[in-house]
């Protein structure tokens, strides 16, 4: 799964990429080059489960990010440096809330609800553009034959320039599942999930519980496929560089619960609608990433598809009653572990061991 990041130039766009990947990058690189990393999700539960198997290896799930350029005045610029989040499956909107006169605010002044208006309406001009195109194509089609799909696809693309037209992103618009496999060829960019990254300066951590309130955003976290998440992108660099340990005192001593990095990618997990089960044994303690509301045998896909073509059942456990046992043994002399058929809805945190033939 892949989240895309965007936002207006100079908001902290690029260094959230690294403190999120981990990831280098070249500082003279072009300002609309696209940079492509791999996120761990942190996951508590893989590591207490590691303690009581000791695997030969540990594996996290992960997340893709992709950051792009800055957006411009430039509609044309926007439109090519855009391209590379139509693959994406959610947007993080970064939206400067942090003060530094050396690095001006190309509007002059913070503001984030306009920052994040003008970001919208770069992403619908560009999806009004592809729709209009495409209505057109269709127009003629129709024209020329008559065709039940087409007058289908037409409806629904009218629908979504209306949308469009009114200022109305796509991801508070209900669609039915034939529309959503429909809509899917396009890739609009205002139909993906968005997280809004709000980076405030490192004296304004203490306001990290109560900045949504302070700079009346709470209209952001109502709407449709959106999350919000506050985060001090300098602090952030800071634990980046350093070991487990010295992060740990540091975030005690700025009163932080939790990184900054942490909350912001297992937001990103929940957004795209994300779960995982977990697998655990001598070889590797494992997460497995998942859509939520999938099925036992579609999940046992994730690990390989044979074993999802050959599913018979499987033997499942809620992590923490296994963390407790202290092995699969002990878990099932307290009737602890459930055998499930292939409509098992997995639920997250279910460590599974998968009975297969083939």
């Amino acid at each position: 799964m892949q989240t895309g990041i965007i936002g207006l130039p100079q908001v902290g766009k690029t260094s959230l990429f690294r403190i999120l990947t981990r990831a280098r990058v070249d500082a003279r690189s072009a300002p609309n080059q696209a940079h492509v990393g791999i996120a761990r999700v942190p996951d508590a539960r893989v590591v207490k489960l590691s303690e009581v198997f000791k695997p030969k290896k540990i594996t996290f799930a992960t997340i893709e990010y992709v950051d792009i350029g800055g957006l411009q005045k430039d509609r044309e610029k926007n439109s090519a440096s855009l391209v590379p989040l139509r693959e994406a499956d959610a947007l993080a909107q970064v939206v400067r809330l942090f003060e530094n006169p050396a690095v001006p605010h190309e509007a002059g002044s913070l503001d984030a609800l306009r920052d994040i208006e003008n970001v919208e309406i770069e992403l619908m001009l560009n999806d009004l553009e592809q729709a209009s195109k495409r209505i057109e194509r269709v127009e003629k089609d129709l024209k020329k034959k008559k065709d039940p799909h087409g007058e289908a696809e037409l409806q629904l693309l009218l629908r979504c320039r209306q949308a469009l037209e009114a200022e109305k992103p796509l991801r508070e618009l209900e669609f039915k599942p034939e529309e959503q496999k429909m809509l899917n060829g396009f890739m609009f960019l205002t139909r993906k999930p968005m997280l809004y990254v709000l980076n405030l300066g490192d004296e304004q951590v203490s306001e990290i519980g109560s900045v949504v309130e302070k700079y009346h955003l709470e209209k952001l976290a109502t709407k449709p496929r959106t999350a919000v998440v506050p985060f001090c992108g300098k602090i952030e660099a800071e634990l980046a560089d350093l070991d487990d340990a010295e992060a740990a005192e540091m975030m005690r001593a700025y009163g932080l619960a939790e990184s900054g990095r942490d909350r912001l990618i297992q937001a990103s997990y929940r957004l795209l609608g994300l779960i995982s089960f977990l697998t655990c044994g001598e070889p590797e303690c494992r997460a497995w990433t998942i859509e939520r509301g999938m099925t036992a045998q579609k999940a046992a896909g994730a690990i390989h598809s044979d074993i999802e073509k050959n599913f018979i059942k499987a033997d499942v456990v809620k992590w923490e009653d296994l963390l407790a046992a202290g092995g699969f043994a002990a878990a099932r002399e307290r009737a602890q572990v459930r055998l499930e058929g292939k409509e098992y809805i997995v639920q997250d945190g279910d460590v599974i061991l998968f009975r297969h033939g083939g």
